[in-house]
């Protein structure tokens, strides 16, 4: 039966290690070559992550803007509702008066009269 061990500096490795004999963290030595590609790779995650927070700014400026065009855009509606509200009251005030001199088009006294058909009028007999 093979044992298979717990990796050097893994939390297994740890607990089961005596207290005085804890093994010290190695250091990796970087040749120049693995030097400068994490260097790159660094520089190239810096760069990655600016475009990134920009991009992230820039949408939310956007967003911004649209609140704020929506904003002025409900202003000027609620405004043109109050007015057509004050019409709509207008209105229906003098389609009141103008129903107390007319009593054959107000709606609660309305009883069907013939009329004379207009066309009719105008034709020859």
């Amino acid at each position: 039966m093979s044992q298979v061990l717990p990796a050097a500096g893994s939390v297994l490795q740890r607990s089961v290690a005596a207290p005085g004999n804890q093994p010290q963290p190695q250091v990796e030595q970087l040749s120049p070559e693995d030097d400068d590609r994490k260097v790159r790779r660094r520089e190239k995650n810096r760069v990655a992550a600016q475009r990134s927070r920009k991009k992230q700014t820039q949408k939310a400026d956007k967003l911004h803007e649209e609140y704020e065009c929506l904003e002025q855009e409900n202003t000027v509606l609620r405004r043109e509702i109050g007015k057509l509200t004050e019409e709509l009251k207008h209105l229906s005030e003098a389609l009141k008066e103008h129903e107390k001199m007319c009593p054959l088009l107000c709606p609660m006294n309305f009883v069907p009269v013939p009329r004379p058909d207009p066309v009719a009028g105008c034709l020859p007999r």
